[in-house]
């Protein structure tokens, strides 16, 4: 290549668009295979913005005037969307919408178009409702639980008022500790003219048989008890009948009378000399020692004795019956 001689092309001759210009198609520049650009009757597969649907065919290709201007498309009604656009972001498949799509402005309600205020409504009652059922069940079966183990405690741990109160086995062991011995008339020593009888009905003693003639001073009755458990306060009971007047007779303790006198009244308020209507019980609470204790009733100096007896027993403690 010489001065003044720029070889077989120029510059623009390499510029691609150099068909475009008067001096590139002077020096031979030739559009691409396939038509050039703005060439009338020209195809150039252009496609205006947001008309291409990704992930599907295409089904028309836009129209281009002269000189590779598209034609603009007819504008619609106002307020209305074009029918030759849509955004890309409306399309489905790469590129397209990832989140809710947004209600199209003066659209109806309707699936996609705002949240479904009904559902969730009818949503949250649902679940409002299994939390209240949920409660009421954990607690019925709180209340429940409860009780089963109150039962338990009272088997395993018993409370602090069950524990003081003794069990149904020692009840039964003190109460057969303090059963202490009964004695019918004909087992007591008799003495100063006392005998045995039986005429008059009502006795309790094995038999129906009693102790009559005590009304006569020095007469008395003696019973040597053994197995006193401890020393205290007992209670000695005497089954007896009398009719009309109150009684009363000298009770002896281990040698030592005992009070002022042995109460023997007239309880059943029977007539005079209906013994057999006046059986009844009296009793006292004199001190016994631990081991053989020696009672006996007698009628002494201005005793009333004109009583029938049949029994006497004991009972540990200051009791009534």
């Amino acid at each position: 290549m010489t001065p003044g001689n720029n070889g077989a092309s120029t510059p623009e001759d390499d510029d691609p668009f150099g068909y475009l210009y008067a001096d590139g198609q002077a020096n031979g520049a030739q559009p691409p295979s396939g038509g050039g650009y703005g060439y009338p009757n020209s195809v150039n597969r252009v496609r205006a913005v947001g008309e291409r649907q990704y992930g599907q065919p295409q089904q028309q290709t836009a129209q281009y005037g002269q000189y590779g201007q598209p034609t603009v498309p007819q504008q619609g009604a106002y307020g209305q969307p074009n029918a030759n656009y849509a955004a890309p972001e409306t399309f489905p498949g790469p590129g397209g919408p990832t989140g809710r799509q947004q209600p199209v402005p003066g659209g109806g309600g309707g699936r996609g178009r705002g949240p479904n205020t009904k559902g969730l409504l009818i949503g949250a009652v649902a679940v409002v409702a299994a939390v209240v059922i949920g409660i009421a069940v954990a607690m019925a079966n709180g209340d429940s639980d409860t009780g089963d183990n109150n039962q338990a405690g009272n088997q395993v741990s018993p409370s602090t008022s069950a524990s003081a109160s003794a069990s149904p086995s020692e009840s039964s062991t003190s109460e057969a500790a303090q059963e202490l011995p009964t004695i019918d008339a004909k087992a007591l020593k008799l003495d100063g003219g006392a005998s045995l009888a039986s005429d008059v009905e009502g006795a309790q003693a094995d038999g129906g048989i009693y102790v009559s003639n005590l009304n006569n001073q020095g007469a008395s009755v003696t019973w040597t008890v053994n197995g006193i458990p401890s020393d205290g306060t007992y209670t000695v009971f005497a089954h007896y009948s009398t009719a009309g007047e109150d009684q009363s007779m000298t009770l002896t303790i281990n040698g030592k009378a005992f009070g002022s006198k042995f109460n023997l009244e007239n309880y059943a308020h029977a007539e005079d000399g209906d013994f057999a209507k006046g059986w009844t019980t009296t009793y006292s609470w004199p001190t016994l020692t631990k081991g053989t204790n020696t009672i006996s009733l007698s009628c002494g100096n201005g005793d009333k004795c004109d009583i029938l007896l049949d029994q006497m027993w004991l009972k540990k403690g200051q009791v009534k019956k």
